[in-house]
């Protein structure tokens, strides 16, 4: 069977990472672009040059390619291991912001942190931190009979305390970002559908009290279902982003030469870009946005089949729902299928936080493109082509699960070793077995030993529970593999 020149380059070992590498450098030049085009007007009107939106956005971007390229080298046991003390640290940051003095209220919300210079967003950074601290827990605990309370402890009481944290601010878009996080790691996760159809209705409602509960959130709710009863006041800006679209028509007017720009679209450059697009660029420019995220859904998905650490397979799922859901909901209040919410359209709308996070994002996804068993052979072997070269990137290794399983026993051994006990131990006899002890004595369990799963068997399941959460740890990649291709072998 023949197949055209795009198929057998896809079928290349390293397809896969350079699709995620030039989707990302698309998506950030064509963002540059277009805050340049889109902000101009209103920063001369201020005073201020009308570069000025697009130099700061340019840092951010520079700062977005350095973290990049930091994420291709960082190996994913060293991620793993980091993953939750990052998580802490960003619940942390998430607190401190709320405080009055340290963090910054800009329009009756409080999100900044202003370092001078620039403003970081905690709740951007959340993001991140919560979808890889959350794929290594799951990770961790893929055992053979694993249930849903292995599946919801403690990542949805966390997920629920981040998007808590978030709603203090007031900032209902970045929760509804954070709830597709979290729903996406619970269905990749493994959830029964019965209780994944619970969580999301029981999410839905929640989402729907929000939205109804604050004076600008109602107000939102009711010119989306009412375009046309306040077209000069809280439907302006949709209505707006509507005539911008369909003066675009196919072709567009060109680039910059947009009408809606000059003061008659609030946010152009921002929440709304994806209508300036439309009306420069034409149809055509959006069915090209449109393109490049499908072509990101696609990427995506194929590295978390390809692979065979589930840890990447979790990791990648997620991160593809979120920034795809993102972008989606982006496009659809812009051309009026969705209510207006605020979420920016990643990697072309105008925020520093955002662009910078994403970017990191999209560098995680890089790496564990380069742990496909196809490309990890390839890279072995010699085949890391000009690009590698040139970026003196790291071989990754092999994912095995027998090596999981010795380097997870040898640092269990060596916890074991260190700790210290809480009473004073008697004089050993003799060494005991793992699996059963001596005279009606119960030893130390191990949850990723047979014996241990054996041994368990006749104790209540929240023991059972209790006793994964304690033993997750961050180089714990391991569980049931059937597949050929799951137990190491790179075909």
């Amino acid at each position: 069977m023949r197949t055209g020149w795009f198929g057998a380059w896809l079928a290349r070992p390293l397809a896969s990472f350079h699709l995620v590498v030039a989707i990302a450098v698309l998506l950030t030049v064509l963002g540059l672009v277009m805050v340049l085009s889109a902000s101009s007007v209103e920063a001369y009107a201020g005073g201020a040059s009308v570069y000025s939106l697009f130099i700061q956005q340019a840092m951010f971007a520079a700062l977005g390619a350095v973290l990049f390229y930091i994420a291709l080298r960082v190996p994913m046991r060293v991620m793993r291991q980091l993953s939750f003390p990052a998580f802490a640290l960003s619940l942390v940051l998430l607190v401190l912001v709320l405080i009055p003095g340290i963090g910054t209220e800009v329009q009756g919300s409080r999100r900044w942190f202003d370092l001078g210079v620039v403003s970081v967003q905690p709740s951007e950074i959340v993001k991140i931190t919560l979808v890889v601290w959350g794929s290594h827990l799951l990770a961790s605990r893929q055992t053979e009979k694993a249930g849903y309370k292995d599946i919801l402890m403690p990542l949805v009481p966390a997920g629920l305390l981040v998007c808590f944290l978030v709603v203090l601010e007031p900032n209902l878009s970045t929760t509804i970002a954070l709830g597709i996080v979290l729903t996406a790691l619970l269905w990749f996760g493994g959830l029964p559908l019965r209780m994944f159809v619970t969580i999301a209705v029981s999410g839905g409602v929640a989402a729907a009290i929000l939205a109804l509960s604050a004076g600008y959130r109602s107000d939102r709710m009711r010119a989306f279902f009412s375009p046309g009863s306040d077209p000069q006041g809280i439907g302006y800006q949709a209505r707006q982003a509507m005539y911008s679209l369909a003066d675009g028509g196919i072709w567009g007017r060109g680039l910059g030469q947009s009408r809606a720009k000059w003061s008659y679209l609030p946010n152009a450059h921002n929440d709304f870009i994806f209508a300036i697009i439309g009306e420069e660029l034409g149809f055509l420019g959006c069915a090209l946005v449109l393109g490049l995220f499908a072509l990101f859904v696609y990427t995506g998905l194929r590295i978390a089949t390809r692979s065979v650490d589930p840890f990447i397979r979790l990791l990648t799922a997620s991160a593809t729902c979120w920034i795809t859901g993102q972008a989606l909901i982006n496009v659809g209040y812009v051309v009026g299928l969705l209510p207006v919410t605020g979420l920016q359209l990643p990697l072309v709308s105008a925020g520093g936080s955002s662009l910078a996070i994403t970017l990191l994002m999209f560098g995680i996804i890089a790496n564990a493109a380069r742990h496909e068993p196809e490309a990890v052979a390839a890279l072995h072997a010699g085949q890391d082509g000009r690009f590698s070269r040139m970026l003196r990137l790291p071989i990754p290794e092999m994912y095995s699960p027998a090596r999981a399983r010795a380097a997870r026993a040898k640092a269990k051994a060596k916890t074991k070793a260190t700790a210290k006990p809480k009473v004073k131990p008697s004089p050993p006899k003799r060494a005991l077995p793992s699996g059963r002890g001596r005279g009606g004595g119960q030893p130390r369990r191990s949850i990723d030993s047979d014996s241990a799963r054996r041994s368990t068997r006749g104790e209540p399941r929240s023991s059972r529970s209790t006793e994964a959460w304690r033993g997750t740890r961050a180089w714990e990649p391991n569980y049931p593999m059937k597949h050929a291709r799951d137990r190491g072998n790179s075909r």
